[in-house]
C-alpha cells in the first residue's frame, strides 16, 4: 500500500525566508497548504511573503495560474512573529544556516511547541541528518527534505533519511514531494547525499586538468558545453555558485569521507578563496567579470585542408556518426573494419576515441607514432565541438591531417595537452564511478541516482545510463588506465561497475 502525502490541510511551517526558505513556502502555498513563515530577523518574513506574492500574481499574468488560483496561494501565507506560533504545524521545513548545533537547538526547542506527530524536514544541504537527529527526544520523526534553489523551479527533492528516522516519515515526506509536482528520490545520509556528493567529480576533474595544463578554462568549458553537452562547464559553474561555497562542500565532503582522495579540494580553487576571488559575486573567479573585461574564447584550431585519403574504421557511435557527417558534407571517404580500435584514418594519422591512455602511451604500446586521441561526445552525431590530444611523436602533417577531417565533418576543433582520459571521458568515467559507489553503498538506487543528477544539476543525461550507453567494460579501462597513469587510489573502480561487468548486467536491472 502506497504512504499518502500529507493532507493539503496540514499546516506547513517553514523557518527561515531567505531565498531558499521561500522558495518552499511558495511550493507549499501553490499546492494548496496553509504556510507560516518565521526567520528571526524583524519583517523578514512579512517581506518575503510580499514578494511572494507578487510572484503568485507574475505567475497569474503569463498563463500559468489563474487569478483565482494566484489569489488563494497568496493568502494562504501567513508571516509568524515567535516559534510558538507553530505550534498547529504538522510539517516544519527549516531552511536556516547550515551550523548544526543551530540546527539542533531549533528542533530540540520546537519539540516542546509542535504536536507529537509533526514531522520535522531539514532542507540541508552539507550536515548529516543523523547528527542533527541525535539532539532530540524523537529522533525518527526527522528527515532530510532538501530542495535545489530555485525550489519553485528546481524538480528534485532528496528525502534523506538518518539513522534514526521512521521509514513511514521519509515515505510521507517522499509521497508529499510528489504531491506537490516535484521529482523525489529517496537517499541515506552519508556525506554530500546524493547531488552534492556525485558531482565533486565534474569540479575535481576539471581542476586537474587545469593544473596539469591540458587548456585554459575558457577551453575546457567549451569541451564540456560543446561536446559533453553540459549546460555550463566546470569553471563558469564554479565561479557561479561562488568559490567560497563549493570550495566549502569539497572540504566538507572530503573531512567526512575521512580525507578520501576522490574528494581531494584543488589548490588551484583554495587560492581563488585565499584572494576572495569568489566568482560572479566578487568580480572575478575563473573569468573576470568586472566592467570592461572581454571573456576569453576557447582555442579552436585554425583551418586544415582534409587529407585526399579518409578512410573510417568500425563500427563504434564515434564512427557512425562520422560516416554521417561526412556523406552530408559531400566528402568522400572509404569503410573498414577495426582490429584496434582505430575509428579513423586520416592521411597518415590514425584515429582513436581515448579509453584513458595518454596518445604517446598509446603511441608507444601499439607502435602507431601517429597516433590522434579523440575525446567523448555525448552525440557525435550533433557535437559542434571535439577536444583532440595526439602523441609525442606524431608528425605535424598528421595532426593537421586529424584536424582536417574533423573539421570537414563539421566540429569545431580544441586541440589539448596529452593528458589521460582527456576532458569529456574521464569526467564522464568519474561521475559515473561515484553514483555506481553511492549505489553500491546504499545510499540510493541506480534510477534515482540519474534522476538527482539530471534534475538536481542538469546533467545532460545519468552517469549510470551514460556509463551503459558507453559500455561499462570501456568506463572500466578508462579508470584503470587513469589509475595506472597517476598511480592514485583516486581513480579505483567501483565495485558495483566491476560485479556487473562479470555478470553481463545493466547497472538498472
Amino acid at each position: 500500500m502506497s504512504t499518502q502525502p500529507l493532507s493539503p490541510q496540514t499546516v506547513v511551517a517553514v523557518i527561515g525566508a531567505g531565498a531558499m526558505g521561500a522558495g518552499i513556502a511558495q511550493v507549499a502555498a501553490a499546492a494548496g497548504h496553509p504556510v507560516k513563515l518565521y526567520d528571526t530577523r524583524p519583517d523578514a518574513a512579512a517581506q518575503a511573503i510580499a514578494s511572494l506574492r507578487t510572484q503568485f500574481d507574475k505567475l497569474a499574468a503569463k498563463g500559468k495560474l489563474t487569478a483565482e488560483a494566484a489569489q488563494a496561494a497568496g493568502a494562504r501565507l501567513v508571516a509568524v512573529a515567535q516559534l510558538a506560533d507553530l505550534a498547529d504545524a504538522g510539517l516544519v521545513v527549516e531552511a536556516i544556516v547550515e551550523s548544526l548545533p543551530i540546527k539542533q537547538g531549533l528542533y530540540a526547542e520546537l519539540e516542546n511547541i509542535v504536536a507529537a506527530d509533526c514531522i520535522f524536514g531539514t532542507n540541508t544541504s552539507s550536515i548529516s541528518v543523523t547528527a542533527i537527529g541525535a539532539a532530540l527526544q524523537r529522533p525518527e520523526r526527522l528527515a532530510g527534505l532538501h530542495f535545489f534553489n530555485p525550489a519553485p523551479l528546481m524538480a528534485l527533492v532528496e528525502v534523506v533519511s538518518g539513522l534514526a528516522t521512521d521509514r513511514a516519515v521519509a515515505d510521507t515526506l517522499f509521497a508529499t514531494a510528489a504531491a506537490w509536482g516535484k521529482t523525489p528520490v529517496h537517499a541515506k545520509s552519508t556525506p554530500g547525499f546524493i547531488v552534492n556528493r556525485v558531482a565533486r567529480p565534474y569540479y575535481a576533474e576539471g581542476l586537474r586538468l587545469l593544473a596539469e595544463g591540458a587548456a585554459d578554462c575558457a577551453t575546457l568549458d567549451a569541451v564540456m558545453r560543446e561536446a559533453g553537452g553540459f549546460r555550463m562547464g566546470p569553471f563558469e559553474l564554479m565561479d557561479l555558485i561562488g568559490h567560497d561555497v563549493n570550495f566549502a562542500v569539497t572540504r566538507s565532503v572530503w573531512n567526512a569521507f575521512f580525507n578520501d582522495q576522490r574528494f581531494l579540494p584543488s589548490l588551484i580553487q583554495q587560492e581563488l578563496v585565499d584572494a576572495g576571488f569568489f566568482g560572479k559575486k566578487s568580480g572575478r573567479g575563473f573569468y573576470d567579470y568586472r566592467a570592461g573585461a572581454e571573456m576569453p574564447a576557447p582555442a579552436t584550431a585554425a583551418a586544415c585542408t582534409h587529407p585526399a585519403a579518409i578512410t573510417v574504421c568500425g563500427d563504434s557511435a564515434a564512427a557512425h556518426a562520422l560516416v554521417e557527417r561526412l556523406t552530408a558534407a559531400g566528402v568522400g571517404f572509404v569503410r573498414s573494419t577495426s582490429s584496434d580500435g582505430r575509428m579513423a584514418q586520416a592521411g597518415e594519422a590514425v584515429l582513436f576515441v581515448t579509453d584513458g591512455r595518454s596518445a604517446t602511451q598509446r603511441a608507444y604500446e601499439s607502435g602507431i607514432a601517429n597516433t590522434v586521441l579523440i575525446d567523448l561526445a555525448l552525440d557525435y552525431s550533433k557535437a559542434t565541438r571535439l577536444a583532440l590530444a595526439s602523441a609525442a611523436g606524431c608528425a605535424s602533417a598528421a595532426v593537421d591531417a586529424a584536424v582536417g577531417l574533423l573539421q570537414a565533418a563539421g566540429f569545431k576543433v580544441s586541440p589539448l595537452a596529452d593528458i589521460p582520459g582527456l576532458a569529456v571521458m574521464r569526467t564522464v568515467a568519474m561521475l559515473a564511478n561515484e553514483a555506481a559507489d553511492a549505489v553500491n553503498q546504499g545510499v540510493c538506487s541506480a534510477t534515482s541516482a540519474d534522476a538527482a543528477m539530471r534534475l538536481g544539476v542538469n546533467y545532460p543525461q545519468g552517469p549510470l545510463a551514460w556509463a551503459e550507453k558507453i559500455g561499462l567494460s570501456s568506463v572500466r579501462d578508462v579508470l584503470a588506465h587513469l589509475g595506472a597513469s597517476y598511480g592514485e587510489d583516486r581513480y579505483r573502480i567501483s565495485p558495483l561497475i566491476q560485479r556487473h561487468i562479470f555478470a553481463g548486467k545493466p547497472l538498472h536491472d
